[in-house]
This record gives structure tokens, C-alpha cells and sequence, in this order.
């Protein structure tokens, strides 16, 4: 299986990153995030990530291994159309028992962050699936049974249609970047590895109702 993030183009390079036919490995630098505005009212907008520029309806899958050391440490995917307007999906640490699985959707330049919390583990499945303007995320620990984590909308993509969520190929402005991304907000630093990387046409069916 060939890696298809091989041909990615980085959105914030790391200092230390392996790219190859079979995985993505990078080291994370301390105060890097994603975030915008709630609550915490800052922004963060300096994580890196490998992103494909998705013009059509697919899934991403890709199996997360990663080495936390500090809380709120975090490596997962991403869907990312601009500082204002992104979604990721992850495991943020809290400590050695406890861990938060989720997923933050920010529109407008406001996140959210929807949550449950999970014992702390080394590794995680992901799944990202595209319908024209509208994504599924999914996590699973072995990459055959996925437990849906939310459905959402990026503004900026367009109005939710019928024909755009059976599209086999978007209309132009709807290229969004998916890939994969880690960071470490507070003084961190650890490696996440990404692999069993697969793309394919989207998995999420259109809906039939």
C-alpha cells in the first residue's frame, strides 16, 4: 500500500519529519496548536500537518501512534481550508490513566470541542469521510469497527445539496486540504507516527432518506 500523503504538501513543516512510501513520522515543538478563540479566548493557528487537496468525495484512513508526554499533547487528522475555517479529530492527553478522544470543529474562527473521555492509549484509527461541504469523523482501535465521533459542516464549502454529496468530482472553490497533523501546546515534545494510510472513494454514503 502506498502511502498517498507521500505526495502531500506541508501546512507548517517540522524540524524533524520522515515522509516515505509507508508512513508520515514527525516530532512535535512545544506551543504548537490549533485553536481559535473560545473559551480561551487566544488563537493558536501553528500545528503542522501533511495535507492532500481534496476535490472530491473521499476517505481518509490512517492509523495514529504517537508517545505522549504532556498534557494536551495531541496527533490526529485534519480537515483544513483556512486559519478560520478546520476541523481535527484526536486523542488529547491528560495523564497516564486518562485521555480525551474528540473532536474540535471551528467555523468562523470559533472552536468547539466535543469530547468523552477514554483510558490513555499509544494509538488510534481514523477515519475521514468527505460529502461535498459536509465530513464524517470516525476513530476505531483496530481499524475494522469505527465508532462515529461526529458529522459537521465547513462553511465556505458551499450550501449542503444532494448533488453535491453524490458528486464523484466537486465543482472549483471546493478544494479543502485532509491529512494528518500533531502538536504539543504546553512544553512538549513527542513523535507520532502515521500509517496504513489509504484514500479512497468515500465510504460515507450519500443519504437515502
Amino acid at each position: 500500500m502506498t502511502n498517498p500523503l507521500s505526495s502531500g504538501e506541508w501546512l507548517r513543516e517540522p524540524a524533524h519529519a520522515t515522509v516515505d512510501a509507508e508512513l508520515v513520522r514527525f516530532t512535535t515543538s512545544p506551543g504548537t496548536d490549533l485553536w481559535q478563540r473560545t473559551y480561551y479566548g487566544f488563537r493558536n493557528d501553528n500545528a503542522p500537518a501533511l495535507l492532500l487537496p481534496a476535490t472530491r468525495n473521499l476517505t481518509l484512513t490512517v492509523r495514529v501512534s504517537f508517545q505522549y508526554r504532556r498534557r494536551f499533547d495531541q496527533a490526529g487528522v485534519l480537515v483544513h481550508l483556512n486559519a478560520d475555517t478546520w476541523a481535527k479529530a484526536s486523542i488529547e492527553h491528560e495523564n497516564d490513566m486518562l485521555s480525551r478522544l474528540g473532536s474540535v470543529v471551528t467555523n468562523s474562527g470559533y472552536s468547539d470541542w466535543a469530547t468523552r473521555d477514554i483510558p490513555s492509549t499509544g494509538q488510534m484509527w481514523y477515519r475521514v469521510s468527505r460529502r461535498g461541504p459536509d465530513f464524517r469523523f470516525e476513530a476505531g482501535p483496530d481499524g475494522t469497527a469505527w465508532e462515529q465521533l461526529r458529522v459537521f459542516h465547513l462553511h465556505g464549502l458551499g450550501e449542503t445539496t444532494e448533488e453535491l454529496g453524490s458528486a464523484a468530482v466537486l465543482p472549483d472553490g471546493s478544494t479543502v486540504g485532509i491529512g494528518v497533523y500533531a502538536c504539543s501546546p504546553e512544553d512538549s515534545s513527542f513523535e507520532a507516527q502515521f500509517d496504513q494510510i489509504r484514500l479512497e472513494p468515500s465510504v460515507w454514503q450519500p443519504h437515502a432518506g
